[in-house]
């Protein structure tokens, strides 16, 4: 059940969009739903082969997107996000700084506005944390990641993603019982308008995991 950095870009999440403490106008919108839409191209419709290629290219526009939303939540979570799953992309000990750059971002947004996007940097932070190996090579830390993933929990309790990582997560400390309840959920939760692609891919990551999930269970 063990899942490592180089999975990553597997699992990554693509919420939907929710203006927080520092509202984003008509053009930050519409540079926000580019990544999204473009994250979701690239996650579920590239070739492995090209997934680095195409994740560098869009982590310049998600630097640029801070640069000039430096005080907007949005901003710097999808930074982490597309910095996470090109990290993810790129798999091995390699990839550790761009984990870590992530997390500075992801922090940065927790900062910022922890309610964003329905407290998706508390999620996708928790998946960095159940995925980077460990002392002395990374900052992997599982009771971290469960820690996170409460507080995403408390913002979003029905969210596709906080719901599945949950899952992800208890399946990792063996929680199977719990684990398959989460994710049996997750798959119950309400479509979000314009992430079709997203949720799409979702479910078959919610799927795919509850049948290694019940497999344990049989």
């Amino acid at each position: 059940m063990k899942r490592t950095l180089t999975h990553l870009a597997i699992v990554l999440a693509a919420l939907s969009i929710h203006t927080g403490a520092w509202a984003l106008d008509a053009a930050g919108t519409q540079q926000l739903q580019a990544i999204q839409q473009r994250w979701a191209q690239i996650q579920y419709d590239t070739p492995q082969e090209r997934k680095v290629a195409e994740f560098e290219k869009l982590a310049e526009q998600a630097e640029a997107f801070t640069a000039a939303e430096p005080k907007a939540a949005e901003a710097w979570i999808w930074k982490g996000i597309v910095t996470s799953s090109w990290a993810g992309a790129q798999g091995g000990l390699g990839a550790l700084s761009k984990a870590k750059q992530s997390r500075t971002d992801l922090e940065k947004a927790l900062q910022l506005d922890p309610d964003a996007l329905q407290g998706s940097a508390y999620t996708s932070l928790a998946a960095l944390y159940d995925r980077v190996p460990g002392w002395p090579i990374g900052f992997g830390d599982a009771q971290k990641a469960d820690e996170l993933l409460r507080q995403a929990l408390l913002i979003n309790p029905d969210g596709i993603d906080s719901l599945y990582f949950w899952g992800d997560h208890l399946a990792r400390e063996g929680k199977y019982v719990e684990a398959k309840a989460a994710l049996l959920k997750a798959q119950q939760a309400a479509p979000r308008p314009g992430r079709e692609l997203a949720d799409k891919g979702r479910q078959r990551e919610i799927a795919a995991l509850l049948e290694e999930v019940e497999h344990k269970l049989d």
